[in-house]
């Protein structure tokens, strides 16, 4: 079975005339693959914006499923001591 992403206008996202649709269509899709921020050219403000859209999607799909965000793992230290005879 294969999955295809929804586009952001079958979800009813209209695109500000302002961005540039290509980018903020790419950014959409980079976050619905799962994909980070970590090349230059995606902190251009469509892609990112693009990005953060689907971000907001996912959340919001997740919400309506049921589906639980778990808290995120903080780093605990620990200091232990060892007794020796």
């Amino acid at each position: 079975m294969r999955y295809t992403y929804p586009t952001p206008g079958e979800i009813g996202l209209k695109i500000p005339v302002y961005l540039r649709g290509n980018r903020f269509n790419a950014g959409f899709k980079h976050a619905l693959k799962g994909g980070h921020l970590t090349e230059v050219e995606y902190f251009r403000r469509s892609f990112r914006l693009g990005f953060r859209a689907a971000k907001l999607f996912l959340r919001n799909e997740r919400h309506r499923r049921g589906i639980l965000d778990f808290p995120l793992r903080a780093r605990i230290r620990i200091r232990t001591y060892w007794h020796h005879d």
